[in-house]
């Protein structure tokens, strides 16, 4: 099948056609990619950014127990450059999710470190004068993560479930 991932920092174009181990990861990736707000929009109105960024945090954790878990099978060479999971997953990672993250926590971070006392973290967090900003670097990871659960559900060979079903009304 045909990849094509543009990320902030590398552009993946090329063919990958997964083995079953490279399938039965993808399906445990595309899992955790498709529950969380990586992939789902979040309002101006809802959730808080920490939360959104510990979710994304949390899939490195995640990736780094799949890629144990089926071991070199899911990141060996293949012939013709063909990618494999293993590289594809790590992109995601480092050039999908890192340079988000290692911005805008720390950002985020000094802005938690000045909220008083009598204020929710919600309330702190919508008076936070680059909030914006980090939704729109978030829903910019969203493109980006969402063109992967694709990418990765062609690759189980399943419908994308981030669609619309037939007959469902959204």
């Amino acid at each position: 099948m045909e990849v094509r991932l543009k990320l902030p920092l590398l552009e993946i174009a090329g063919n990958w056609e997964p083995n079953d181990a490279e399938r039965r990861a993808a399906w445990e990736l595309y899992v955790e990619l498709i529950t969380r707000v990586s992939v789902v929009p979040l309002r101006a109105d809802e959730g808080l950014l920490r939360e959104a960024l510990t979710s994304l945090y949390s899939l490195f954790g995640t990736t780094r127990e799949i890629l144990r878990r089926h071991g070199p099978e899911i990141a060996e060479p293949k012939r013709n450059g063909q990618y494999n999971f293993g590289f594809l997953a790590v992109a995601m990672l480092n050039y999908g999710m890192r340079p988000l993250l290692a911005t805008w926590h720390p950002i985020l971070e000094d802005w938690e470190s000045r909220r008083p006392a009598d204020r929710s973290r919600r309330d702190h967090e919508r008076a936070w004068d680059q909030a914006p900003q980090l939704r729109a670097a978030l829903d910019e990871t969203r493109l980006v993560l969402t063109a992967y659960a694709g990418l990765l559900a062609t690759a189980c060979g399943v419908p994308n479930l981030l669609g619309a079903y037939p007959g469902s009304r959204v």
